[in-house]
């Protein structure tokens, strides 16, 4: 019973730690969606530029085909966000005043002062 009992516990114990990481990286790809939703940039994808607002309904369509291969903020980037499926084309980002730039790294800079962020977030 004790040994039925410990397995239980190591089950509950790890299967919250599951769920804990799915919320941690669930909440970071919710902040990218929310940061492409933001900015006004274009988004070039086999070589046609789409508003914002495109670019997210297009991630969030492949995110949904994609999610049970995603396991991370990265694996959304490079799955849903940085490059052409069918034609295996980098996704380009165009925003005012800067230069046009592969979305993968776009992203992924974006992720990083996130993390800096919330990690040096005031925890109550």
């Amino acid at each position: 019973m004790k040994i039925l009992s410990l397995l239980f516990a190591l089950l509950v114990s790890s299967n919250g730690i599951n769920t804990a990481y799915a919320d941690s990286f669930s909440s970071e790809i919710d902040h990218l969606i929310t940061y492409v939703t933001a900015s006004n940039c274009s988004f070039i994808r086999n070589g046609s530029a789409h508003p914002a607002s495109e670019a997210v309904e297009h991630m969030k369509k492949k995110y949904r085909y994609f999610r049970r291969k995603i396991n991370s903020a990265e694996q959304f980037i490079e799955l849903s966000a940085s490059k052409s499926t069918l034609s295996g084309e980098p996704y380009w980002i165009k925003c005012p005043g800067t230069k046009e730039q592969h979305s993968r790294e776009w992203l992924l800079e974006e992720l990083q002062r996130y993390r800096q962020k919330v990690k040096h977030a005031p925890h109550h």
